[in-house]
């Protein structure tokens, strides 16, 4: 591509703006993009059948010929004059159409979005999450990037056909679209998935803004009456704390995502669950002889193995995850794992807990959250810590 200090810039006679317009623009546009604005200007134009890549050789040749013919003739040359000049030695120069602004913008649109929600497509997120997060590592910024999808949107296509589907993807569009700042970007980049990147942007900044993004979405949706529980699920990690490549940003949004699902599936199948059955009442029958009065026995204690959980965990002891005690001193416990039902909290052996006591909980998926909780059982770990298991008091 031609430099903006090259001398061809120079004195440019304005032969033909739509193709001295086609070159600037294309300066400016990502390859993957510019490819294929290429391959479909090169069909507009003449008719040509090129793949990208070939588009782009393409391209090349026409340029490399600008300048050629420049050094001969000793003065600038026309984009037109190049491109005439190479599709005739080429046998490719057939039937001429000259295109109109209009259409190079729609083009150039078509190439980077998705055309069913108007958000830009999982292409261009590849090649821009790279360049912003290179402008995070050159400026030392954060970059928050925000990983989505439709909880049971599946159950929605079945239940409602895919019409209704489509609608609601464009629905969560136009949510994204409306609780952005002008320096973030929303993409589609799958069925129901999507994925935000947040300039300037760190964890609580990013959790906040996702949790405002499901609520809009709930309050958008309700008047449509769907019966099928859905919604925004997200997961978030932030450059440079999470990971320093997208690989690894991509990996730990989509875990955190993952577990947010999984929350949401213990909760639905507790709201699913039949209530206990009342108490049979059985009448009683007097004993044949009073035996004489023996103490009570006390009752075993219960040892975690032996009360089978009513809830499934989500293991949280790889995260960052813990406890902090509303007590004094201040103290903190790592999370082990959480459930809806209570949470397992490991601390050195030194420590103890009460009955019952109020924490602050600092899970990755969830903002900082206050809770009381009620201590069932304490054991030692292999590690030589202490476990507590706890359940939620409301």
């Amino acid at each position: 591509m031609p430099s903006p200090g090259d001398p061809l810039h120079l004195s440019m006679p304005a032969e033909d703006p739509f193709f001295e317009l086609i070159a600037e623009t294309l300066e400016n546009v990502d390859r993957a993009a510019r490819s294929q604005f290429l391959q479909r200007f090169f069909k507009t134009i003449a008719q040509l059948d090129l793949n990208e890549a070939r588009s782009l050789e393409f391209w090349e040749q026409i340029l490399n010929r600008r300048r050629e013919l420049a050094d001969s003739l000793g003065k600038p040359v026309s984009l037109k004059r190049a491109l005439v000049d190479v599709l005739a030695s080429s046998s490719y120069l057939r039937v001429p159409i000259l295109i109109e602004y209009e259409d190079l913008k729609k083009l150039e649109f078509n190439a980077t979005t998705d055309p069913l929600t108007g958000l830009y497509n999982r292409r261009f997120f590849e090649e821009h999450f790279e360049k912003e997060l290179n402008r995070a590592s050159r400026y030392n910024h954060h970059l928050a990037l925000v990983l989505m999808d439709l909880h049971q949107f599946k159950e929605v296509n079945d239940r409602y056909g895919h019409p209704r589907g489509d609608l609601l993807l464009q629905t969560a569009a136009n949510t994204l679209r409306k609780s952005l700042r002008t320096s973030d970007y929303a993409f589609r980049i799958g069925g129901d998935e999507f994925a935000l990147l947040l300039v300037q942007s760190d964890t609580t900044q990013a959790v906040t803004l996702s949790r405002r993004l499901r609520i809009n979405f709930a309050a958008t949706i309700r008047s449509m009456q769907i019966t099928v529980p859905l919604a925004i699920d997200f997961g978030v990690a932030v450059y440079p704390q999470d990971g320093d490549q997208k690989e690894i940003l991509v990996h730990v949004a989509d875990e955190r995502l993952y577990a947010m699902k999984q929350s949401q599936r213990l909760e639905t199948a507790e709201e699913a669950m039949p209530p206990a059955p009342e108490p049979i009442a059985v009448p009683s029958v007097a004993p044949e002889a009073t035996p004489p009065e023996m103490p009570p026995e006390a009752p075993a204690p219960k040892t975690p193995a032996a009360e089978k959980r009513k809830w499934e965990r989500v293991p949280l002891g790889e995260t960052r995850a813990y406890a902090q005690f509303v007590d004094t001193p201040p103290r903190t416990a790592r999370v082990l794992d959480l459930g809806y039902g209570g949470v397992a909290l490991e601390m050195a052996p030194s420590e103890e807990l009460a009955p019952t006591f109020y924490a602050v909980l600092h899970v990755p998926i969830l903002p900082p959250v206050r809770v009381s909780l009620k201590k069932l059982y304490q054991q030692r770990t292999k590690t030589g810590q202490t476990r507590f298991g706890c359940a939620f008091v409301t």
